[in-house]
């Protein structure tokens, strides 16, 4: 086949659907009640299916592949997956690199079976250090100490680099940027601020609850004085900045202030085989039914390829226009829980 003219660089794949526990960005508490009827088991893909889908995405162009959820370690027997998506090779040769997303609770225990399993990397959210802001966000009773063992234990495997993802809202959790940039110091893990966006269950996002990367930056920067880091690849998703004392990197994330629709390179998988294009999609190419042994993986090819090349999503870059004109979403995204971050 054919080069694509877009480039497909990362598949993000979802192993399932769940989470161990809510979130305000993604999974808020109004809408995510305890009756709410996430995917069953019986949709969920296989792993053979998912191994299918991974070398056709892979023939394609894929060199990364992030493990995602929901919590993708709530999926039982994880690692025979990431076995298998570790051990395929580019067209070129190349190992294919496999990371995972993860909230770390469960993380602390699996660490080592994961890196022997193949996994290289891992990122962590956690939204605050301090125990009540962070039990406050989650709606669960699960105590910061949890998910800062399971980021230890990932250094400790050799996961790295490790980073740890913060999505700031202001007046919710704004006062955890500096203890959260100040902890990780010297660490040799990554922090990455991330500016709230209105993902698929921030039914109630508004821009006022935003706080720029240029804001966070600008705090930090007072603190802890911060050099730029030039960009590896267009698609790159942080701008970094390491400290001057040489105290490690700090990543920003700004979707909603500076989007970078236009240098895209992932592709998302949902946990029943669904191809979303963008991660506030409001549509998706459902996949599952190429993944029989009847289908040749150059059928599977050809329809992931049509579905990319045609791809013309931009809702970061038009959300500004939409939200002056009507104050809210004009469209239904994708819930974040069913295709990762």
């Amino acid at each position: 086949m054919d080069t694509l003219q877009r480039p497909l660089k990362d598949l993000r794949l979802s192993v399932i659907d769940k989470c161990n526990f809510r979130c305000p960005y993604c999974m808020p508490k109004e809408v995510f009640g305890k009756d709410y009827p996430f995917l069953p088991h019986a949709r969920l893909m296989s792993f053979d299916e998912m191994q299918k889908l991974a070398r056709a995405f892979v023939a394609l162009g894929v060199e990364k592949i992030r493990i995602t959820g929901g919590e993708p370690l709530v999926r039982k027997n994880l690692e025979q997956l990431i076995e298998s998506l570790a051990r395929l090779k580019t067209p070129s040769g190349r190992d294919v690199s496999v990371s995972m997303t993860t909230n770390g609770v469960l993380l602390a225990a699996r660490a080592q079976g994961l890196k022997d399993a193949g996994l290289e990397r891992v990122t962590v959210s956690l939204d605050g250090l301090d125990d009540r802001v962070f039990r406050q966000m989650n709606d669960a009773g699960i105590g910061v100490k949890g998910v800062l063992d399971g980021i230890e234990a990932a250094c400790k495997a050799g996961l790295a680099p490790v980073k740890v993802n913060t999505v700031v809202q202001k007046g919710l959790n704004d006062s955890q940027i500096l203890p959260i940039a100040d902890y990780f110091r010297h660490s040799g893990v990554t922090v990455r601020f991330i500016e709230y966006m209105d993902v698929g269950g921030a039914a109630n996002w508004s821009s006022t609850s935003v706080l720029h990367s240029e804001q966070v930056r600008a705090l930090i920067n007072r603190r802890h004085a911060l050099l730029p880091v030039p960009p590896q690849h267009a698609s790159d998703t942080a701008r970094y900045f390491r400290y001057a004392d040489g105290g490690g990197e700090v990543g920003f994330i700004s979707s909603v202030s500076q989007p970078f629709c236009g240098d895209c390179t992932r592709a998302r998988i949902s946990a029943d085989g669904q191809l979303y294009t963008c991660l506030f999609a409001s549509r998706s190419l459902d996949l599952r039914p190429m993944l029989g042994e009847h289908v040749a993986p150059e059928v599977l090819m050809a329809r992931i390829a049509n579905a990319w090349q045609r791809r013309d999503d931009q809702y970061s870059e038009l959300r500004g226009e939409q939200y002056r004109n009507h104050g809210r979403k004009q469209y239904p995204t994708v819930r974040m829980s069913l295709v990762g971050g």
